[in-house]
C-alpha cells in the first residue's frame, strides 16, 4: 500500500479506537440523557452533569421548593427561607433517598400531611434548625436517619415511630422536650435504633423504654436527677453514655447502674456527685470532672471483679485509659493504689 494511503487509514483506526474506548468508559451512565439535565433542572438550582442524581438548591433564598425531577436521589435545600412543603413539588420525585432541609422556616402546619410518608425510598431526612413544634408525621418506613435538632419540638405524636424499623439514628437535641412529651411506649418499633440524642432539652427523668439495640445515648444539658435501678439492663449493647450537665447526686445513682461490661465511655461531668459510682472493668473512658468528689483511691474506684491479684478476664487489669477528675475537691498526687489498679491508664486529668 502507498504511504499516502496508509497514513490516513492509520489515523482513522486511532480515532475509531479512541472513540470506542471513551464510550466504553461511560457505559454506567446514559450519556443520551445528559442534554435533558439542563431542561429538567429547576432554574433556581444547580444540577452537575458529574452527579446526575443530585440537585443543589441550597443558599438560594428560596421560599418554596421547586418541582423536583424524577431522576433525583439527593436533594439539597438547606440555608433557604422555605416555609412549606407541598405535594406537587415532589410529585415526580419518587426515588428520593436524601433530603437536606436544614436551616429553613418550616412549621408542622405547612407540611402536607402525607408528603413525607409518600417518599417510599427516603433514607436520610435533615430538618435541623427549623420551626417545628412536634415530630413530623407520618414518616416513611424506609427512613434510616432523622435529624431534628434545634427546633421547638415539645410533642412526640403517638405512634410516630411505631413502624420505623429501619431507623438507626434519631437526633432531637436542643428542643423543648419534657418528661410529658414521651409516652411509655414511644420508642416501640425502633428495633434498629443505635443512636439517640435528647441532649439540651428539659428532661427531669430518663426517657422510658429505650430500644433494645441502643448503642449511643446523649442526654447532656437536661435536669435529670436520678436514674432508675437496672435502667441500662434493658439495652445490653449500650456503649457510650453522655449525662454531662445534669443534676445527678449520689442518691440518684443506684449502686451498680453503670456496672455493665458493654459500657466503654461514661461521661458524668458537671453533676452533683460526691463519690465515684461503681464501674465495670471493661470501661475505657470516665469523665467525672466538675462534681463534688473529695476523695479518690484504688480501693474506691477499682472494679470489684479485678481487685484480686489475677483475673483471667483482665490479665492486665481493668481497661480504663482515660480518667478526668478536674473541677472536684481532689488534690494531687494521684494515689498509688489507683495507678496499681488501672495499669493501662494513659491520661489522668486532676
Amino acid at each position: 500500500m502507498d504511504a499516502q494511503y496508509s497514513r490516513p487509514l492509520f489515523l482513522l483506526v486511532i480515532i475509531f479506537s479512541f472513540t470506542h474506548s471513551v464510550t466504553q468508559a461511560y457505559d454506567y451512565t446514559d450519556l443520551g440523557a445528559y442534554p435533558l439535565l439542563s431542561i429538567q433542572c429547576p432554574k433556581e438550582c444547580v444540577c452537575p452533569i458529574s452527579f446526575p442524581h443530585a440537585i443543589y438548591c441550597d443558599n438560594k433564598g428560596l421560599k418554596e421548593v421547586p418541582h423536583i425531577p424524577a431522576r433525583t436521589w439527593y436533594l439539597y435545600l438547606h440555608n433557604n427561607l422555605i416555609e412549606s412543603l407541598k405535594e406537587e413539588s415532589f410529585a415526580n420525585a419518587t426515588e428520593l433517598k436524601w433530603i437536606n432541609l436544614s436551616r429553613n422556616k418550616l412549621s408542622n402546619k405547612n407540611i402536607s400531611k402525607n408528603l413525607l410518608k409518600s417518599l417510599k425510598s427516603l433514607l436520610y431526612l435533615y430538618l435541623d434548625d427549623n420551626e417545628l413544634e412536634e415530630v413530623p408525621a407520618p414518616l416513611p418506613e424506609s427512613i434510616e436517619q432523622i435529624r431534628l435538632a434545634r427546633n421547638k419540638i415539645s410533642k412526640v405524636p403517638e405512634g410516630v415511630f411505631s413502624k420505623l424499623g429501619n431507623l438507626t439514628l434519631l437526633d432531637l437535641h436542643h428542643n423543648k422536650l419534657t418528661d410529658s412529651s414521651f409516652q411509655a411506649d414511644v420508642f416501640n418499633g425502633l428495633k434498629s435504633l443505635m443512636q439517640l440524642n435528647l441532649a439540651k432539652n428539659t428532661l427531669k427523668k430518663m426517657p422510658p423504654g429505650l430500644p433494645l439495640n441502643t448503642v449511643q445515648l446523649y442526654l447532656d444539658n437536661n435536669n435529670i436527677e436520678e436514674i432508675p435501678k437496672n435502667y441500662f439492663n434493658g439495652i445490653p449493647r449500650i456503649t457510650f453514655i453522655q449525662l454531662n450537665y445534669n443534676k445527678l447526686s449520689d442518691t440518684g445513682v443506684p449502686a451498680n447502674v453503670f456496672n455493665m461490661s458493654s459500657i466503654l465511655d461514661l461521661q458524668l461531668s458537671y453533676n452533683e456527685l460526691t463519690s465515684v459510682p461503681i464501674v465495670n472493668g471493661h470501661l475505657e473512658r470516665l469523665h467525672l470532672d466538675h462534681n463534688k468528689i473529695k476523695n479518690i483511691s484504688g480501693n474506691i474506684l477499682c472494679p470489684e471483679a479485678v481487685k484480686e491479684e489475677f483475673d483471667p478476664h483482665f490479665p492486665q487489669g481493668p481497661r480504663l485509659r482515660y480518667l478526668r477528675l478536674d473541677g472536684n475537691d481532689i488534690q494531687p498526687p494521684i494515689p498509688l493504689d489507683l495507678i496499681m489498679c488501672f495499669r493501662l491508664l494513659q491520661t489522668v486529668v486532676i
